[in-house]
């Protein structure tokens, strides 16, 4: 999949707290691993994701290897748009 890093970024920011750890758990990867997928770069306390950027407008282009991670963001960003 390919999103721009910018609508990345917007999500992760969107998310209501506690939702990269409960990401995190469900998917029983470190915080820190779900934080990278969202561009962060801690790779002492988490690891890769299979997120690809490349240098570009509106933040550039990420690749993903798998969507997962962004399909239960995005899901629980519905949920609480819907409360």
């Amino acid at each position: 999949m390919t999103i721009t890093f910018n609508e990345l970024r917007k999500i992760k920011d969107s998310l209501p707290s506690g939702s990269i750890k409960k990401i995190a758990a469900e998917l029983n990867l470190t915080a820190e691993t779900v934080r990278n997928y969202f561009g962060g770069c801690n790779y002492k306390d988490g690891t890769a994701v299979g997120v690809h950027i490349e240098q570009g407008p509106d933040g550039g282009i990420v690749v993903l290897d798998d969507d997962t991670i962004l399909k239960m963001a995005k899901a629980i960003i519905d949920e609480k748009n819907l409360n």
